[in-house]
């Protein structure tokens, strides 16, 4: 019987991946992911199922088909944050998963800005809510995963309403990519600009010099 693959796919691009992922993915028979995860082994010759709100229908699939195929789900950032793995963990023993990891966006963004993150509040608006203006307020440095709800417009927006200050943004959009965007402004700034896409914004208390 195989074990079942969760694989960190980083923030995006191919280069980002880890060596021994790519290993991995090269050896089995199914992955499953979405899309953007899915499109850089298109030439594979896999069988390939993306995920959608098919998550129990992937289940009973991934249960059937596990002792004559090897399966992988390909994962977003890192399997440790907000992913996919603790749903798996519901449906499958610790022994019946092998977990690697992958980049998170947040990493790579704090990296290319030359931050640390273990000294931030890290949190992630991805179809979720949670009280972000008060860990903005109460935080130095807040790092937020951002979607269409609560993109850094919006963010931003409700730190003006909310008479946060004191406060400098920086955006990273569609990171790892060719057309990725690091952006730094005030929150007046950030809410005045153009609509970002895939982005993760970092929020820390303005020093002045």
């Amino acid at each position: 019987m195989h074990k079942v693959y969760v694989l960190g796919m980083g923030p995006g691009s191919k280069e980002y991946i880890l060596p021994v992922t790519t290993k991995i993915i090269n050896t089995c028979d199914v992955l499953i992911g979405g899309k953007r995860n899915l499109k850089s082994f298109e030439g594979l010759g896999k069988e390939m199922i993306y995920v959608g709100s098919n998550l129990n229908e992937l289940m009973i699939y991934t249960k059937n088909n596990r002792e004559n195929k090897k399966i992988a789900y390909l994962l977003s950032g890192d399997t440790g944050f907000y992913s996919m793995l603790k749903f798996l963990k519901k449906h499958f023993k610790q022994n019946e998963l092998e977990v690697l990891p992958g980049i998170s966006s947040y990493q790579y963004l704090t990296a290319k800005i030359g931050e640390t993150w273990h000294d931030a509040f890290i949190g992630s608006l991805h179809g979720r809510d949670f009280d972000f203006l008060d860990a903005i307020k109460n935080n130095e440095k807040v790092i937020l995963l951002t979607d269409h709800k609560y993109s850094p417009k919006k963010i931003a927006k409700l730190m003006i309403e909310n008479n946060i200050e004191g406060k400098v943004m920086i955006v990273g959009e569609n990171l790892s990519y060719e057309n990725e965007r690091v952006i730094y402004g005030h929150p007046k700034e950030i809410m005045d600009m153009p609509n970002f896409h895939m982005s993760v914004v970092v929020i820390k208390d303005e020093v002045e010099v």
